[in-house]
């Protein structure tokens, strides 16, 4: 399993965009209001992955990975890059959606009231998706151990 690449989760951000444009071209009239509490959710978990993060990196730097009290076991960095790699791939998807959003938004800003009440919200939902990608690539990051190849082939600082 390797590394997630940035230009598959540019390119599902772009692809989701486009249809989450036209759904919202055609469904926006019967969508609930998007408040400022709509994306928030998605920022507490990537604070939650980039402490982990940090967690996860400072345990494999100091040498804990291993078996034993206290370490952190092998299967467990696993875990933590499969838990990366899914969430940088679902917070690619939902940054492709509220930016679909924001892109039917925006221009409709000074005629529709509406659109204008929904603007921030889409907005921090579009960060917080943000947010959540970098969070989830970060821990991937952090879980390559010294001298493991990264994603350019070059060896990882030890």
């Amino acid at each position: 399993m390797g590394p997630t690449r940035k230009r598959d989760l540019t390119a599902a951000v772009v692809a989701v965009a486009v249809l989450a444009y036209l759904l919202v071209h055609v469904l926006y009239r019967h969508f609930p209001p998007i408040t400022v509490w709509t994306g928030l959710s998605l920022l507490v978990v990537a604070a939650g992955e980039a402490a982990w993060g940090v967690s996860v990196r400072a345990r494999i730097r100091d040498g804990e990975v291993g078996v034993g009290g206290g370490r952190l076991h092998p299967l467990a960095v696993a875990r933590s890059v499969v838990i990366a790699k899914a969430s940088a791939w679902v917070g690619a998807m939902v940054l492709g959606w509220w930016l679909g959003v924001l892109v039917y938004l925006l221009p409709r800003r000074s005629e529709l009231r509406v659109a204008g009440a929904d603007t921030p919200g889409a907005l921090i939902a579009a960060a917080s998706a943000l947010a959540l990608v970098l969070a989830a690539l970060w821990l991937q990051h952090c879980c390559i151990s010294p001298g493991e190849p990264t994603e350019n082939g070059e060896p990882a600082p030890e």
